[in-house]
């Protein structure tokens, strides 16, 4: 028979007892916080079934405005402002001369007011007067040769006809000798018709010889003539030269300084600068009539239109706002800055009104209405 013995319950034991409780309570929280999480992702996920099926409306802020209440949208397109009537002014091409660079000896200060004829630019032409008293000189003396050369042909002429004359003489001379031919003795009359023939064939050579004289001094002459001629011309060559190393106003306006690369760097010339020929270095420009030439992405091309109205801005100015119209769109487009498939064109808007502050190559913003209203400017007129 065994018998079971009940023993007093060990100390360590109860506080394991003791200690499962709060266990329980962790556990049961943890159920519900994942109960909770997945009750959030069920609604959520019943939301966005909800939004993609159609015809369902959530609400009245998500649904999309109709085409005809939407707010026109403004285009805005950046540019540079240029002068419709502009001259530009080059260094002068020196014909006849190889010349590196030409020096500015006077300059009219930029953004001045001329008119036609008026004195904008004068170059150094120390070399071009020299060359031209040079020339001249040469020219003289060429023509002095050519004067010399036509005097002595003169002379010569006149002897040779004297020589034909006293040729002429002597044959008639031998004829008359020959008409009494038979009244002088043998001997005499073989000694006359020796002189008739000597007579004759020295008339026949002077007379070709006379042609053949005559041919060479005009030959020496006019050799003469071309080399006084060319010097001539290279002398009137340098007078010209001289006369373009002043440039004028071709038109009134409003004079305007290019940037060029001179003497190592770029920027506008000054006095004392040396500038390369035919190199533009100023322009004038007529500031009444000014135009805005922008670049236009192939997406906003379709909201512009012959004759639309748009307000330019100055980017230096922003008080200025000048009334602009859309008069030319280039039909060829050029490939886009980011994409080949992406085409730019190039828009010209005119701008109406005029202010002392608008010049040319002025950065400038148009905004252009796409219901074609015209816009509203405040730019001084």
């Amino acid at each position: 028979m065994s018998t079971l013995e009940s023993s007093p319950q060990d100390p360590e034991t109860a506080n394991a007892d003791s200690a499962g409780i709060p266990d329980s309570r962790r556990i049961t929280r943890g159920l519900l916080i994942a109960s909770g999480t997945v009750l959030v992702v069920a609604l959520a996920l019943a939301g966005f079934f909800i939004r993609a099926r159609p015809g369902t409306h959530v609400g009245a802020a998500f649904q999309p405005l109709p085409e005809s209440a939407r707010a026109p949208q403004t285009v805005r397109l950046k540019g540079m402002t240029a002068a419709v009537e502009a001259r530009a002014i080059m260094a002068p091409l020196i014909s006849g001369q190889q010349v590196g660079t030409l020096t500015i000896t006077k300059l009219i200060p930029s953004g001045t007011r001329v008119k036609q004829g008026d004195l904008l630019v004068e170059f150094d032409r120390q070399a071009q007067l020299r060359d031209t008293i040079d020339k001249q000189a040469q020219s003289d003396d060429e023509n002095e040769k050519v004067l010399e050369e036509q005097a002595r042909e003169a002379a010569a002429r006149a002897k040779d006809e004297t020589e034909i004359k006293q040729a002429e003489d002597s044959l008639a001379k031998a004829k008359l000798e020959m008409e009494k031919v038979e009244l002088l003795s043998r001997i005499d009359a073989e000694k006359a018709q020796e002189d008739l023939d000597e007579a004759q064939a020295t008339l026949a050579q002077l007379k070709e010889t006379f042609d053949l004289k005559r041919k060479a001094a005009q030959a020496s002459i006019r050799i003469l003539e071309i080399q006084r001629d060319r010097t001539r011309e290279t002398m009137l060559h340098s007078q010209a030269n001289s006369a373009l190393m002043e440039i004028h106003a071709p038109i009134d306006g409003i004079v305007v300084f290019n940037t060029i690369w001179k003497q190592g760097n770029m920027g506008e010339v000054q006095e004392g600068d040396q500038v390369r020929p035919g190199v533009p270095f100023m322009q004038v420009v007529d500031p009444a009539i000014m135009e805005v030439r922008v670049p236009v992405n192939q997406e906003d091309l379709l909201d512009l239109k012959i004759g639309q109205k748009a307000r330019v801005h100055l980017d230096a100015y922003s008080e200025l706002v000048f009334p602009g119209q859309l008069e030319s769109i280039d039909p060829m487009g050029t490939a886009g800055d980011f994409s080949s498939k992406l085409r730019k064109f190039s828009a010209t808007f005119s701008i109406q009104g005029h202010d002392p502050r608008l010049m040319p190559d002025l950065s400038a913003a148009v905004d252009i209405d796409p219901a074609g209203a015209a816009g509203q400017g405040s730019g001084s007129k």
